[in-house]
């Protein structure tokens, strides 16, 4: 089989917040790619907020120099009430690499911990830890996580009760107790908060119905 012309690295981020969507990322480099410009690039759970932001920039500057591209897409909270986190993923996982019209031919697909590419892609390998392990991979969760925190500082403004600007959707203490204070809105995921409704009363399981449905 002929060498690939270029590795794709793709991670998952959001994929166990009580709300907002899941993202997924994917770099493509070319084979003969410059790794020192990536030097000290590192998995984005392990980076501060400006750090990240700092690597986005740069991403997005190599992107523009024609030096790599990178993709993004998400699944909504809708669909994974519906469709369930796995397909969700693989969902937005496809459009990414439609996005990069990525060739199973030509290209080399390095993938996060569980992660798996369409089966047309041939040469793909699953690593555990890929965000830790695999600049490009690491590079994937970065562009992810960026664009996810930014959608989910946007939609604060909308739906200011849950302080989604702080904790992006995960389920913190705070988010939890701004649940059971104002119930659900249309970007939770219903699913996701079963045990966390279970305990609300009748009056708080009202709200949570009404709200959602705004």
């Amino acid at each position: 089989m002929k060498r690939a012309e270029h590795i794709i690295g793709i991670d998952e981020v959001g994929r166990g917040p009580l709300a907002g969507p899941v993202y997924v990322g994917a770099v493509a480099v070319p084979r003969n790619f410059d790794w020192t410009s990536a030097e000290g690039v590192r998995d984005s759970k392990k980076l501060t907020s400006r750090a990240r932001e700092k690597w986005y920039k740069k991403l997005d500057g190599m992107r523009a120099a024609g030096q790599l591209n990178f993709a993004t897409a998400s699944s909504s909270s809708e669909m994974i009430d519906e469709k369930g986190i796995v397909l969700s993923i693989f969902a937005a996982l496809e459009k990414c690499l439609t996005l990069l019209d990525a060739n199973p031919k030509t290209c080399e697909i390095l993938l996060d911990g569980n992660l798996r590419a369409p089966e047309q892609f041939v040469r793909q390998k699953t690593i555990i830890r890929g965000d830790d392990r695999e600049p490009v991979i690491s590079m994937a969760s970065i562009v992810a996580k960026c664009r996810r925190d930014k959608l989910m500082k946007k939609l604060a403004v909308q739906f200011p009760d849950y302080g989604f600007e702080a904790h992006k959707g995960y389920g913190t203490l705070a988010h939890r107790t701004s649940i059971k204070k104002h119930g659900l809105c249309r970007l939770h995921r219903k699913t996701f908060c079963t045990r966390l409704l279970a305990g609300s009363t009748k009056s708080q399981v009202t709200s949570i119905k009404q709200v959602s449905r705004e």
